[in-house]
């Protein structure tokens, strides 16, 4: 019989609680089920140490998708375990791009059927790790000022079905404004693709599309295919970022003149002082920073290819 462990939240919510249950029931038509509740990034270390070569079920979020990559990586055992993700998060941004389901029983299922494929990461220069996407400019302050804004519309509607998705352009249009660009050096694999006196509005480095609940930044990134999608918005002018901002909720933004997308292995950013965004945890203020794509990092049970 198959095995898993099932790592959650144990500060989670009754609404959590009922998923989880539902879920925990699919499963165990067909495995046998450990589940380990942690409180705090801090306790993944002892449970993770009891995996024993099962499954790791990622019951929650991109934050918690991102803490148990994290402390994998740490123990040098990533690229030893196979992963599985039940979202039940705000904004399931990593589901979201990989085509996992957001209804918590079809995702149980998935586990139990998917395939288990390798899947890409990104690390910086300090070593941290980033699973989905790490942005910075306006970006990383639609993160800061989007997230209330995700809370409030994501109480408009009805389950997954909700505006909260709408949150990150919000948070960009309130963020476009202040300061009003960024004098940044962008180098991909080494090769300089703008300088700082070309003035930019955010850079953002996929290795998964979706940020904000929903917001494709990078369209065309794939965590599987060995490249990094970087995508930089140079609309600085007044009546730009007003234009980029509508296209950034319609999804067409990268179709614009001032907004190029490149692809590679490598980024670094340097320049003006800057905040970023990874994964949604928001760090800073930074000169420089670099990231590097790890091909093939880990494996994650995902819908058949």
């Amino acid at each position: 019989m198959r095995s898993f462990l099932v790592i959650t939240n144990s500060g989670a919510g009754t609404s959590d609680d009922e998923n989880l249950a539902e879920a925990l029931s699919v499963l165990r038509d067909e495995a046998s089920v450990e589940v380990a509740r942690t409180s705090n990034p801090g306790e993944l270390d002892g449970v993770l140490h009891r995996a024993g070569g099962r499954t790791v079920v990622v019951a929650g979020g991109d934050g918690s998708m991102h803490a148990v990559v994290t402390a994998l990586h740490k123990r040098r055992e990533l690229a030893g375990t196979t992963l599985a993700l039940l979202p039940m998060g705000t904004g399931n941004d990593f589901a979201r791009g990989n085509d996992i389901p957001l209804e918590i029983a079809d995702a149980a299922r998935l586990v139990l059927h998917g395939e288990a494929r390798p899947v890409d990461l990104l690390l910086d220069e300090t070593g941290n790790v980033v699973v989905n996407n790490v942005h910075v400019g306006v970006g990383a302050q639609a993160s800061r000022k989007g997230a209330k804004w995700k809370t409030r519309l994501g109480a408009v509607g009805v389950g997954k079905v909700n505006l909260g998705k709408l949150g990150y352009p919000i948070g960009a249009a309130l963020s476009a404004f202040h300061p009003p660009n960024w004098r940044l050096r962008v180098e991909i694999d080494g090769e300089v693709v703008n300088d700082v006196d070309r003035p930019v509005l955010m850079v953002a480095i996929g290795n998964g599309g979706n940020v904000g609940g929903g917001t494709e930044l990078n369209p065309d990134a794939d965590p599987e295919d060995g490249r990094l999608d970087v995508m930089i918005s140079r609309a600085v002018r007044p009546t730009a970022k007003i234009g980029y901002v509508i296209g950034l909720s319609r999804g067409t933004h990268d179709q614009r003149d001032d907004v190029v997308t490149l692809r590679g292995r490598s980024v670094k950013v340097s320049g003006e002082e800057f905040w970023l965004s990874a994964d949604g945890e928001i760090s800073g203020p930074e000169r420089s920073r670099s990231w590097r794509l790890e091909a093939a990092a880990y494996r994650m049970i995902l819908p058949p290819a």
